[in-house]
């Protein structure tokens, strides 16, 4: 039997209220406790897209590079953001879209254009409407956990110590609790994507170490990978170029990290003649380089790596979005 998860520490909401405490276990029975406590809770909803900038800021994001390019095809992209004029959050979990907006611009930035690509890539990776349903309310809180990860650790621009490396694991799991919370369903596919979407394939990700096999959550990690490197980060304010970026995701690919599918699904989408994913070959020709000073040290030995072994990405501090 896998072992439950354990917070190393607390879970607070955006009002420092305490959800769990550091120590608690994640168990059915945890969870269940947890979900009927926001069962007494009232959340007011809101469209996504009319709350703050988001859509202003989402239009910004997919019209500059590289992502001008991925959203080249004009009725692919009106379909991402229809979709997303539809969707509606409760309250509180846009505010933490303001939390992010106004102390943590990166992580904002990030948070929307990974849900933006998460839904381009479904396009094409999920043929089931229903699961495709899913998938759109899976992406865009994937990082929600960083709320509970000191601003000072999140902008650091200098390697994290082992300390500040565990404080950001920690977000993982605690956007999990924050989800399932705000959603009042630890099942639900936003509180499993924000869980895992750190985990791997080959099973050497974490906050669990588990064989990744859901599509939805590859599709999100894929992005998040992504666009760690081809935008400026903290502590590397110069990204990796496109074909660099490309690289490292067919190595992580070839190593069986990330799925291999979703990787063709991004080449395809980056192709103006958007050819089917299936048909998409990986180069082994290596042209890309790091940009200099870079502190990724990726998924694969040898690979771009500095002093301080294997991250998932992110500097050799830095091992998470």
């Amino acid at each position: 039997m896998e072992k439950p998860l354990q917070l190393c520490y607390p879970v607070q909401t955006l009002d420092r209220r305490e959800l769990l405490p550091a120590g608690a276990c994640l168990t059915q029975e945890t969870m269940t406790d947890l979900v009927r406590s926001a069962e007494r809770e009232t959340f007011p909803r809101m469209r996504f897209m009319e709350y703050g900038t988001i859509s202003e800021d989402l239009h910004h994001y997919c019209s500059k590079p590289p992502y001008g390019q991925i959203f080249f095809d004009p009725k692919r992209k009106k379909e991402v953001f229809q979709t997303m004029q539809q969707m509606e959050f409760v309250q509180p979990l846009l505010d933490i879209y303001g939390h992010f907006s106004a102390r943590d611009p990166y992580t904002y930035r990030h948070i929307l254009t990974v849900f933006a690509l998460s839904l381009l890539l479904a396009q094409d990776l999920i043929e089931d409407r229903k699961e495709l349903a899913m998938g759109v309310a899976a992406a865009p809180n994937h990082d929600f956990g960083k709320l509970c990860v000191p601003l000072s650790v999140c902008k650091k621009s200098t390697p994290l110590n082992e300390h500040e490396r565990q404080l950001l694991s920690h977000h993982a799991a605690a956007g999990y609790v924050l989800l399932s919370y705000y959603l009042k369903d630890a099942n639900h596919p936003a509180a499993i994507t924000a869980r895992d979407h750190h985990e791997r394939c080959n099973g050497k990700g974490y906050p669990r170490g588990i064989t990744l096999q859901n599509r939805i959550v590859e599709i999100v990690a894929v992005g998040d990978v992504f666009d760690a490197l081809i935008c400026a980060r903290p502590y590397r304010p110069r990204s990796y170029d496109l074909r660099a970026a490309l690289e490292e995701l067919t190595m992580q690919a070839d190593s069986g990290a990330i799925s291999a599918d979703v990787v063709r699904a991004l080449i395809s989408c980056i192709r103006e003649s958007h050819p089917p994913y299936k048909d998409c070959k990986f180069s082994r020709e290596m042209r890309g380089a790091p940009p200099p000073g870079n502190l990724y040290s990726g998924a694969i030995p040898g690979r771009f790596q500095p002093e301080g072994g294997l991250e998932e990405e992110g500097n050799s501090g830095h091992g998470g979005k």
